[in-house]
Order: structure tokens, then sequence, then C-alpha cells
């Protein structure tokens, strides 16, 4: 048997190769030449090993006084020569047009770790389940979004530019042929300025956060309300581990939450965490960073009776044995201590390293979602009690100039 399943590796590869084709036609166009050439020399080299090991076979007397097969064999070694020479210059192509790909990398890798992820949501919920046909159609949009807003940009400056040279008209015209001259240059810069290490580092982050936003918004459209901040977070954490900010070992600990089964002695001090959660304090000292926290909390008692009991924990000051935790150790010590507020947590913690509109889903617009709607890609929709999505899918006729009154929009009630 054969596994045909896309690897992470290759769906990167996958996707590096899709952004370059859309982002930088010229070098997709260069390198399919390159192979189509590449294929071309050996099958020439092929041909003439062929041709020259038939000759050598079908020759009768002496070889040396085989005046044609020596001949050939001469035009054979020169042209053999030539290709190996146009073999080495179109090795130095291919690195310097990979060299000029792998810039790209970051959002290809990005775009295969959110598939990744929405593939295993089934193990949420058996409903989720997203094919990889459909994804690579939300990372073009993605990919196009990004150069809409570029161009959008672009065009805006012209503007801006062409009206400050109408409100110079009388300037212009005193400076005459120097100013002219002078603006060539700057013009030159700026397009060269366009490819700057700088501006294609800025360019590949803008993609990549396209690419990750618009697959969120693609995946939590079709999931239920009470797993968008799980699905938020645990996107979240990948990219976290990914980039070595966390690691992730700590949040397998945060996910299955350490619990010691023989947890010591409970002191009267720390009578006020409630017997069932103690285990869990105990299990935070398989983690480096609360190695002690058990002494800690003997000693800081007070400090962390009024910590425990304060209405928002993971907002408010810690005790001084752990003012200096990071939010991420912060949530790890809620979840064993204040399972309660750890939404609250994660919730800020999402917002806090992705940004707000990752912890905070828009509203279900159906004109904004027809915008991604097209022949080979249906939408359904699941309906529950009372819901009736029907006005909206008549509001999207409307707009685009069909109805029922005109015979072009067609409502099949299946009962």
């Amino acid at each position: 048997m054969i596994n045909f399943t896309v690897t992470e590796a290759g769906l990167e590869d996958q996707l590096l190769s899709l952004i370059v084709k859309m982002e930088r036609p010229d070098l997709a166009a260069q390198k399919e030449e390159l192979i189509q050439q590449q294929n071309g020399f050996k099958i020439k080299l092929k041909e003439l090993e062929n041709g020259l090991l038939q000759s050598l076979a079908n020759s009768k007397g002496d070889i040396l006084e085989d005046i044609a097969l020596i001949e050939k064999l001469e035009f054979s070694k020169k042209l053999s020569i030539e290709i190996q020479e146009k073999v080495e210059i179109a090795k130095v192509t291919e690195v310097d047009i990979n060299t000029a790909s792998e810039f790209y990398r970051p959002a290809a890798s990005r775009g295969a770790l959110v598939f990744f992820l929405l593939n295993e949501l089934y193990k949420i919920h058996s409903f989720y389940k997203f094919s990889l046909d459909s994804y690579v159609i939300v990372v073009k949009r993605a990919i196009r979004l990004v150069a809409e807003a570029l161009n959008k940009k672009k065009k805006g400056g012209a503007e801006e530019v062409k009206e400050g040279e109408e409100g110079e008209e009388g300037k212009e015209a005193e400076e005459g042929e120097e100013e002219k001259a002078d603006e060539a240059p700057e013009e030159e810069e700026e397009e060269e300025g366009e490819m700057t290490p700088r501006t294609l580092a800025a360019r590949v982050d803008a993609l990549t956060e396209s690419i990750t936003y618009q697959s969120l918004n693609y995946c939590r459209r079709g999931t239920l309300e009470q797993h968008k901040l799980i699905i938020a977070t645990m996107l979240t954490f990948r990219i976290m581990v990914r980039q070595g900010k966390i690691v992730q070992g700590e949040v397998d600990s945060l996910v299955k939450r350490e619990f010691a089964m023989e947890p010591p002695h409970q002191a009267e001090s720390l009578k006020f965490i409630p017997e069932l959660l103690w285990g869990a304090v105990k299990g935070l000292e398989t983690l480096k960073v609360f190695e002690n926290i058990i002494s800690q909390m003997e000693g800081e008692a007070h400090l962390w009776r009024k910590w425990y009991t304060d209405e928002k924990p993971e907002s408010c000051e810690l005790p001084k044995s752990q003012k200096d935790l990071s939010l991420f150790h912060r949530i790890i010590l809620l979840r064993a201590l204040r399972p309660d507020r750890l939404s609250n947590a994660l919730g800020e913690y999402v917002g806090e390293n992705m940004g707000l509109r990752y912890v905070e889903a828009p509203p279900f617009d159906i004109v904004q979602t027809q915008e991604e709607m097209n022949p080979q890609t249906p939408v359904f929709f699941v309906l529950f009690p009372g819901v009736d999505p029907t006005p909206e899918v008549e509001l999207i006729g409307k707009l685009s100039g069909k109805s029922i009154a005109e015979g072009t929009f067609i409502n099949i009630s299946m009962g």
C-alpha cells in the first residue's frame, strides 16, 4: 500500500512553489524553462550515447580507418562539451533562482503549519474536516489580498505625488530643467528601493500574516462558538513553538495538566487551596520554572491566598517569588489553581501575540463571504431551529442582479 497523504515538508514545498508563481511569475517561468532545458540536455546526451554505441557496434574492419565514425566521435565530443558548459551555467542560474525563492519560505512554512492544524481538528469534532484543494484556494486568496493592498497603497501614493506636483507648478516652472534632471534619479532610487531586502522581508511578513488570518477566518466560520478560542490558542501555541518563544514540552504539560498521584502533606497555611487541586500544584514542579513552587507558596502563604482569591488572578500581581512569570507560564499556573479563569488568560495570550482579531471573531457577513465564493466553491449552511439563511442568500442574488421575479434565481425547497 502507498500512502499518498502529503507531509508537512512536502506541502511547504508545494505552497512555496505556489507563492513564488503568484508573487514572482518571472522566477517561476525562468525555473520552468530551466527544468525543460535541463531535461533537453539529458535527452540529447542520451541520444548521442546511444548513437555512438550503435555506430561502434555496426562498425566493420579497423575503426581507425572509419573516417565517418571518427568525425561522428569528434562531433559528439564537441557537442557533449558544449552541453556540459551549458549545464554548469544552468546550475548557477538554478542556485540563484532557488535563493530568490527561499525568501518566501516563511510564508509557505506558515501555510503548511496551519493546514496540518486544520487536519487535526476532527479530534475536537468529527464535523471539522478540511480538504487540501479547498485550503489552496484560501491561500491563493490570501496572497491576492496582499497584492491588492500593495497596489492600492502605490496608487494612493501616486495620487498624492500628482496633487503635490499640481500645487507646485509655478515653482517647477522657475526651476526648469535642473529640477527635472534631479527627479529622474530619485524615481529610479524609489523603484530600486522596492526590491531591497527590507522591503522584501516586509512583503513576506504581510504574506505570512495574510495566510494565517485568512486560514483562521475560513476555519472558524464553520466551527462552533465554544471551539473558536481553542483553535485560535492551538494556532498561537504552534506558531510560538515554531518561533522558539515557548517549549513544546511545556505546551504538552499545559494541555495534560500534570497531576501528582501522591502529593506531599498540605501545610495548614495553604489549606485555602482545595485538596483536589493540591496534586496539580505538585505536578507543576515537573517544570523547571515551578521546581520550588510549594516551598515558595509556604513562605508567602498570605500573598498566594490573596492572589488565589482575587476575582481576576490572570491579570493581578503575583507573589514576589513569581512576579516575573511570563504570561504563558501564568496560564500553566492558572490551569493548576484557577482553571475557571483559563479562558480569559488564553484570550489575552492570543490577543497579545497574534492580535485582537484572532480572539474576536467577526459576525457572519454574507456579503463578505460571497467574495470567497466561486463555481468550484459551494457554500453549505448548517441550520439550527429558528435559523433561515434564505433572506441573506436572496440579498446576494439581488446584489449580483439575480432575482426570483426575473427567473434568474432559483430556490428549491427539499421539504
